[in-house]
């Protein structure tokens, strides 16, 4: 830090300890020494305008991005009617969606009642472009706005950072976290498949570890058709995976 020219603020500084309610339980701390000065542990802190709680549930973050969001859709409504679609549509790209989908991917593997909470705001959001009341099926009009719901953008995000990863175009730190499945000496259809990736080992128990990018990334490629897995360039990429998002939707909503 000294060599980076950085200083902590004493005032400012505070620590988080992340576990199972199991393993937090165990644990009683409430300050650590540094230097001189003595750290206070939280419930909760931000990074990188994230914020994660000792648990993980990312509740925190979703109540303030929840509050911030309905703020401005409450603002962005009052002035509705001297607004164009393509306006309203520009100040809810900048304001509401460009949160929501912010570090999204931190999300994955949220149970749906904590999700379905940031649904609401793109419901909302989308219901206020269209000028639709809220009793209005929300699918259609998400289709016509090309939006994919909240919990199928998070998949998005981490298979689009999956496959720019696979293509050397992400971080090394982000390539070192997977891996391609090598061939299977036994005789199988899936052994001749060289766009699979493989799981870690050991393999996660359904804990926080379901949640990480080395667990997740796997998870949701393999299932991936091969035609879309294939694809070599980020455009058609991103094409192919939405066109067989949305089409996850529709089976999802006729079911």
């Amino acid at each position: 830090m000294l060599t980076d020219s950085l200083k902590l603020n004493d005032d400012k500084s505070e620590f988080l300890i992340i576990g199972t309610p199991q393993h937090l339980a165990k644990i009683d701390i409430g300050s650590i020494r540094v230097g001189n000065c003595n750290v206070s542990t939280t419930t909760s802190a931000r990074n990188l305008g994230s914020w994660f709680d000792s648990k993980l549930s990312m509740s925190t973050h979703i109540t303030k991005l929840s509050s911030s969001s309905f703020y401005y859709l409450y603002n962005i409504r009052r002035i509705r009617k001297y607004l164009s679609r393509r306006c309203t549509e520009t100040l809810v790209h900048a304001f509401i969606t460009a949160r929501i989908d912010y570090c999204n991917s931190l999300l994955y593997g949220l149970p749906d009642y904590r999700i379905n909470k940031l649904q609401r705001i793109q419901n909302a959001a989308t219901r206020l472009i269209c000028q639709q009341s809220r009793f209005c099926h929300i699918t259609l009009l998400l289709f016509d706005l090309h939006w994919l719901p909240v919990k199928f953008h998070i998949e998005f995000k981490i298979l689009l950072i999956t496959f720019k990863a696979l293509k050397g175009l992400a971080p090394t730190y982000i390539d070192s976290l997977i891996s391609i499945k090598s061939a299977s000496q036994c005789d199988l259809r899936s052994s001749n498949d060289s766009l699979l990736l493989s799981y870690p080992k050991p393999l996660s128990k359904a804990t926080l570890g379901d949640r990480s990018f080395t667990y997740a990334a796997p998870k949701l490629w393999n299932a991936l058709p091969l035609a879309i897995r294939s694809v070599n360039t980020v455009t058609d990429f991103k094409g192919k995976l939405k066109r067989y998002l949305f089409s996850k939707v529709v089976l999802l909503k006729s079911e």
